[in-house]
């Protein structure tokens, strides 16, 4: 037994030489010396190679799907509502039995156990798990906070921030005159513009939204969010045309002056505004009228 295993060996050992010759002058080509052992183990790792491939791309790609019996997409989802539904089935059935057990308790004259105090144990242990430690880092981010003076933030009470606005090109809100200019002091934050005609068209300055629209005895005062922390108000207008939340482009009309009444001895005038960071600014240094 002994010699035959090791005859066999001996064969799986041998060396054959695989050649390639030339079909016309039978000159070597290309050889390479074989075995029976080398190419049992390279058949071998090939297809160890091939079913691992095989495997792989059917484990890791949507072609898992097409074999017999695996559960695709829907099925997946099908199982999922099944699993909550037989949760929430097995929840009524104890409510079920916790009522059928009251009735039984009322009948002998003992206090029935209240529904709504039955908490879910496996919530509740989930909660009594949860630690709120204090963290190191959270310290530190604190102690950083209550260190910061937040005063800085506030907007300074300039009245003229010219910075901000300089190379800000603004359209005129209305076609007239000046009757009345910037007087912070006498807390007026805009100016005052006569127009030349009744019903005249009221523009956007700058590109904006309509943040709010409120109307008071003496007209509907309009005011627009712009970029650059700006905002214009208008004041005394006699008809609006545009919505809150609603976009405006520079130069687009966003309302009416008041008309002309015999009544009033000077022509219907609107007041415009123009404020950064929540400062106001004297508009007659940026538009042109």
């Amino acid at each position: 037994m002994a010699k035959e295993q090791k005859a066999y060996i001996k064969r799986l050992k041998s060396k054959y030489r695989f050649i390639i010759c030339n079909d016309q002058t039978y000159a070597e080509v290309w050889h390479m010396r074989l075995s029976r052992l080398n190419v049992m183990s390279f058949v071998g790792v090939v297809g160890i190679v091939l079913i691992a491939g095989v495997v792989a791309l059917i484990a890791f790609t949507p072609l898992r799907q097409f074999i017999p019996g695996y559960p695709d997409r829907k099925m997946h989802e099908q199982i999922i509502r099944n699993a909550l539904r037989l949760d929430s089935l097995q929840q009524q059935v104890q409510y079920w039995e916790l009522y059928n057990d009251n009735i039984h308790r009322i009948l002998s004259g003992k206090e029935p156990i209240s529904i709504e105090n039955q908490s879910d144990t496996a919530l509740a242990t989930r909660y009594r798990s949860i630690m709120f430690a204090k963290s190191r880092v959270d310290s530190l981010f604190r102690l950083q906070v209550e260190k910061l003076d937040l005063t800085e933030s506030l907007p300074s009470p300039t009245t003229n921030n010219v910075q901000e606005v300089r190379d800000i090109h603004f359209s005129a809100p209305m076609v007239g005159e000046l009757s009345r200019v910037f007087a912070p002091q006498d807390d007026f934050f805009g100016i005052e513009i006569l127009s030349p005609k009744a019903k005249t068209p009221i523009v956007a300055v700058l590109d904006g939204t309509v943040i709010a629209l409120d109307k008071t005895e003496k007209g509907l005062t309009i005011v627009i969010q712009h970029d650059y922390n700006l905002t214009t108000v208008y004041k005394q207008v006699g008809m609006g045309v545009k919505k809150v939340n609603a976009a405006v482009k520079a130069g687009e009309i966003i309302g009416y002056n008041q008309p002309s009444s015999k009544s009033m001895p000077t022509p219907p005038s609107m007041i415009f505004e123009i404020w950064n960071n929540r400062v106001p600014v004297n508009p007659a240094l940026y538009v042109t009228f």
